[in-house]
């Protein structure tokens, strides 16, 4: 195993890359106010952004799921990383070389699987599409691409690559870099052979197929040669870094325009993302031999934020397959907030044979939303059906109108359900509003599986319910513990503002015990004065000082959480130290009145006078509290 990364490293780590930056690497960041960034959380499904970064602090933390920490563990639980693993690759980012205690440098055979996995694809990435620019045998794939209209800087821009097809030149060339027999085959670059591994992909044309973060986690291979009696299109298997479902082609470029435009096209194949993005069209994506599911959708959510303006357009061929994609596709239309449509080119072309016949303007032109999928939805059912006698018109009617009852707006669910009586020729077409408002009734009191009332943003099927939040609730009603929050949240936040008076107070000051517990933890790492000095290094040493993972989640939640004050001053500060301090006090004037009564009956003389004395002390402190405020502490 390798040696633990030198402490100075992983500090230079968390201050070289900021997190907002590597965040918004998977999902769209908003202003939250306060400096604070708010998107959609990557870790649970949610409707409305309550997923939080603070950049200034370097910590996010999810006020739904309660995820949270800083950037490598947002590394380490975006992509499943261990500890070592996601500061290597943030080290990589950063151009920073880490030392390691043990052993010294870490030589490249003892990293992470993960990594090591990455490295490879992103090795293999490199000669493919090297051997595609220069070797004689690839001519064959640089003719595929020019018939479509792919020159070589399009090759270049989208990593298109190609394998050679003898046995083992990948593998070969994978060796000679240091990868082992085992990292080859569970890469899935490499398969097992009589007489040992041999390349998965031959004689192909290859797309690297990249994660939201850029890293090439597989390939898309396409058949050239009639002698080749594999499929036409041959992916990389399931690995530990790659899912099909959770992959989509074109995303890494995709990203930052589907963010800002709020738009997103889904094609059919690697060609289609490629004349789309070449025809002005960047928004454009596929999914990877598999149909457009649940969790393509999850993608897609974080990085269109769920607002009401959100388009998402889904291109299908015009035969069968394409439109029964299409109907697939509706089937997990209500899992989004945007509104979703289907483009169908009038003779059916896909986007990249539409854009060697009519040129680019064809394609955008195409994408342009027409259709609502719905409305498509609709169409396919109706034509099948006899409309010409009652019983095809009741037939049709009965499974549309659970359709058109799955449309998230009531008041556009209403409009479609007359379209609909128009469509079948039922002429009582209020009949057909109450057949369909019933359905969608009947659904929500099934438990929501179907369509929510307007304005309120459904559950999707498949969303895990929300954990409990430990420690008190985030609505305080208990102005004890409300108080007792600020001040945490100011001594993380803002500690100039309650330094030094804060580091007197005791643990047992705080009633809520994840409260106390805070306390503790900021005691342990040196207190506010130590934040005074390093606010940065500060948060991070009261994480390491939390107990356990409960206690950690807390501190990054009030280390996040936006003040309640617009203007945070040490006035408003020395409002929250003199609340907390004057109700310690106050129960501590409870605790020893009771005892003064135990005492008043036979109780040891001297004892009495320290318990009187103590009471008066106290009250005389606490009076003193209410007249002078923070002056007093």
């Amino acid at each position: 195993m390798a040696g633990r990364i030198n402490d100075e490293d992983v500090k230079a780590v968390r201050d070289a890359v900021p997190i907002d930056a590597v965040v918004s690497e998977y999902l769209q960041l908003r202003n939250a106010g306060g400096g604070n960034l708010k998107g959609l959380c990557p870790f649970h499904d949610e409707k409305s952004p309550s997923f939080q970064v603070s950049p200034s602090k370097g910590l996010f933390h999810c006020f739904g799921c309660q995820e949270g920490g800083d950037t490598i563990t947002f590394v380490m639980k975006v992509d499943h990383l261990s500890f070592s693993e996601a500061v290597e690759r943030l080290a990589a980012q950063a151009g920073i070389t880490l030392r390691y205690e043990e052993g010294g440098y870490n030589p490249a055979h003892q990293r992470g699987e993960r990594i090591r996995l990455v490295e490879a694809h992103k090795t293999a990435a490199e000669w493919y599409a090297e051997q595609l620019a220069t070797s004689p045998e690839a001519e064959t794939g640089r003719i595929f691409l020019a018939e479509r209209g792919f020159d070589q800087a399009a090759a270049v821009h989208f990593g298109v690559g190609y394998s050679p097809q003898g046995w083992d030149h990948l593998t070969r060339y994978l060796r000679g870099k240091g990868f082992t027999d085992k990292e080859l085959i569970l890469s899935g670059l490499s398969q097992e052979g009589r007489r040992g591994p041999i390349d998965r992909f031959r004689g192909r044309l290859m797309w690297p197929i990249r994660d939201i973060g850029g890293e090439v986690v597989g390939f898309g291979a396409r058949k050239l040669y009639e002698a080749d009696n594999g499929p036409k299109y041959l992916n990389t298997p399931e690995t530990a870094i790659y899912k099909k479902s959770q992959v989509l082609y074109g995303i890494d470029l995709a990203k930052k325009d589907i963010a800002k435009s709020s738009r997103a096209v889904v094609v059919e194949g690697y060609t289609d993302v490629m004349a789309c993005h070449l025809a002005g069209v960047t928004t454009a994506i596929a999914t990877c031999g598999t149909a457009f599911g649940g969790d393509h959708i999850k993608i897609l959510r974080r990085l269109l934020m769920d607002n009401g303006s959100a388009r998402v357009i889904f291109t299908f061929d015009g035969d069968a397959a394409g439109q029964k994609a299409a109907l697939r596709a509706f089937e997990d239309d209500q899992k989004f907030a945007a509104e979703t449509y289907i483009a169908i080119a009038p003779d059916g072309m896909d986007p990249c044979d539409l854009r060697l016949a009519k040129g680019d303007e064809a394609v955008a032109d195409l994408v342009e939303p027409r259709t609502p999928l719905f409305e498509f939805a609709l169409r396919q059912i109706v034509s099948r059906y006899d409309l010409d006698t009652p019983a095809g018109r009741a037939a049709a009617l009965d499974e549309a109108a659970p359709v058109v009852a799955r449309i998230k707006n009531s008041g556009a669910q209403h409009e479609v359900a007359v379209q609909l009586a128009g469509m079948l020729g039922i002429l009582d077409t209020q009949f057909v509003v109450k057949r369909v408002a019933q359905l969608a009734r009947w659904a929500r009191d099934r438990g929501g599986k179907g369509p929510a009332p307007a304005g309120r943003p459904q559950q999707p099927y498949d969303a895990a319910p929300r954990p409990a939040v430990s420690g008190p609730a985030l609505t305080l009603r208990n102005p004890v513990y409300a108080t007792e929050r600020e001040l945490l949240k100011l001594a993380l936040q803002r500690p100039e503002l309650v330094c030094p008076a804060f580091d007197a107070y005791g643990v047992d000051e705080f009633t809520a015990a994840p409260y106390a517990a805070v306390r503790q933890a900021i005691l342990d790492a040196g207190g506010v004065e130590y934040g005074v000095r390093d606010p940065q290094e500060y948060l991070v040493r009261v994480r390491e000082a939390a107990p356990d993972d409960t206690v950690r989640a807390m501190v990054t939640e009030l280390a996040v959480e936006a003040i309640m004050r617009r203007t945070v001053d040490e006035a408003y500060a020395g409002e929250q130290l003199v609340w907390v301090r004057r109700r310690a006090v106050d129960r501590r004037i409870q605790d020893v009145q009771s005892t003064l009564t135990r005492l008043a009956n036979g109780g040891d003389p001297a004892q009495l006078a320290a318990v009187q004395n103590e009471l008066w002390v106290l009250q005389q402190y606490g009076q003193a509290l209410r007249e002078r405020g923070a002056a007093a502490l």
